[in-house]
């Protein structure tokens, strides 16, 4: 009987995953086109300078790039070179491809991001759960104070902040650099990046844990004199945790947006500093790169979520 059971939810699994996947490919291809032409219509062109330069060579350099062939033209040419894996030559960045620089900046920009989520997950479930346990007291104040502050207060803010303080002041950590394998140059852009959503889940997982303290369930355990740390590992972190899931899409999605900032402030040779400078350089084909790599992180990470909550709530099912 249990072998039959894993079988079908293996079944149930596999269509939702297909039809999930079959659901997000529009969706790229939506973001992809309104990413082209509005990257397009930007003022300006990848070869304005300050110094301009003469009109031929801006015509032999459009032609090399095929510029000047019709917006439609282009964004055929662009979507059948996409669909062959060539996300096309970067206009700023000589003899580089885009998916070059991806490769290049793109282990520095991952383990950025990993390990402020990690951070703000583990720290801001802990700092949720303590709250919750004291609710009403000192220590629940001061730590939904801290929350509060770090979500008001943004990263490119906080960075420099740390940095006068932990590198100029007190000399305990680098300001900004990348030496390959330093876990000293990842721990204060780590830190700012992960601070707004490790104070937004702790404030979650504060409010959830306390109504699943009140539930029936969790009295009845508590009644039983199950030690503390066993009833809310057993009984009530699962089912507090199912709203922080719900939040974690949106989570992602700030780090990732704050990345292209903190990496610029930092000197962080990852993929967000590509971003920055392709858009104001008006890099067609590294700007919409960087943002068909952004979006697919996103899309899965939505799927993610939809199976954790399936994990977490045996309520949930993958219908």
């Amino acid at each position: 009987m249990s072998i039959a059971r894993a079988i079908d939810t293996l079944i149930l699994m596999s269509r939702y995953l297909f039809k999930r996947l079959s659901a997000a490919i529009p969706t790229l291809f939506i973001i992809i086109t309104a990413a082209f032409f509005l990257i397009h219509a930007a003022p300006g062109g990848p070869f304005d300078q300050e110094q301009r330069l003469p009109s031929q060579i801006v015509a032999n350099l459009d032609t090399a790039f095929g510029l000047n062939q019709p917006l439609s033209v282009q964004y055929v040419r662009y979507m059948v070179a996409l669909a062959h894996g060539d996300f096309g030559p970067s206009f700023k960045y000589k003899d580089y491809s885009v998916t070059e620089l991806i490769v290049q900046g793109l282990p520095v920009t991952a383990t950025l991001g990993v390990l402020a989520m990690l951070v703000a997950l583990s720290f801001g479930v802990m700092m949720g759960t303590f709250a919750a346990l004291r609710h009403n007291t000192a220590p629940d104040q001061a730590t939904m104070l801290l929350a509060v502050i770090g979500i008001a207060v943004p990263s490119f803010v906080l960075l420099p902040f740390l940095g006068l303080i932990f590198g100029i002041y007190l000399h305990w950590l680098p300001v900004a650099g990348w030496e390959s394998g330093s876990i000293r140059h990842l721990i204060l852009p780590v830190f700012a990046l992960a601070l707004p959503p490790m104070s937004a889940i702790a404030r979650l997982t504060r409010s959830n844990m306390l109504e699943v303290l009140r539930t029936p369930y969790v009295r009845t355990a508590f009644a039983k004199g199950l030690p503390r740390y066993l009833v809310i590992i057993r009984h009530a972190l699962k089912p507090a945790l199912v709203p922080v899931v719900g939040f974690l899409a949106p989570a992602v999605a700030s780090i990732l947006t704050g990345s292209l900032v903190v990496e610029s402030i930092a000197g962080l040779p990852g993929i967000g500093r590509y971003l920055v400078q392709g858009a104001l350089n008006r890099d067609y084909s590294l700007v919409l790169g960087m943002v068909i790599l952004y979006s697919t992180v996103l899309i899965l990470m939505g799927l993610v979520v939809d199976l954790l909550y399936a994990w977490l709530d045996p309520r949930v099912r993958l219908n």
